[in-house]
């Protein structure tokens, strides 16, 4: 087989997988959604700070909400561009934020703590743990995505 017969057939094979665009239209919202749902957790942590105790906690689940509701809608109608089924679709993009929700509702602290113990960022800790959680989501959000909250029924 000569090479350029391999290569047509392994893009065809990757473009199986993800189609035309949708994984770069993925990651432009995909990278909205990262710079809106930080942009609230550290507006939200600073606002709260001097009045809730463990303000940055009350500002992940608040900024999480939002942001799963500009995040479900960005999807929607620029990467997976599907019809109706607000709701249903809504309650799967919910489900598959909530993994990463439960998950970052644990690391959160853990991170706090790691930050504030082994560094000099005392009062920065919170807004840097807030910006390392989102690192470890991305890849996996678009398969739970693809697969459950924008699901296409079969034909």
């Amino acid at each position: 087989m000569s090479s350029s017969a391999h290569d047509s057939t392994r893009k065809t094979g990757i473009r199986r997988l993800i189609p035309s665009w949708q994984f770069i239209r993925y990651l432009l919202v995909g990278g909205w959604n990262t710079a809106f749902s930080y942009g609230c957790y550290a507006a939200l942590t600073a606002a709260l700070d001097k009045v809730i105790p463990y303000s940055y906690m009350v500002a992940s689940a608040i900024s999480a909400l939002l942001s799963v509701s500009v995040s479900f809608l960005g999807y929607k109608w620029f990467v997976f561009k599907t019809k109706g089924n607000y709701l249903s679709e809504w309650l799967r993009c919910l489900m598959v934020y909530s993994g990463s929700i439960a998950l970052g509702f644990v690391l959160l602290p853990i991170l706090v703590f790691l930050i504030r113990h082994y560094t000099v960022y005392q009062r920065q800790a919170p807004y840097i743990a807030g910006g390392l959680l989102p690192i470890m989501t991305v890849a996996v959000g678009f398969f739970g995505h693809k697969h459950i909250s924008f699901r296409q029924p079969r034909s």
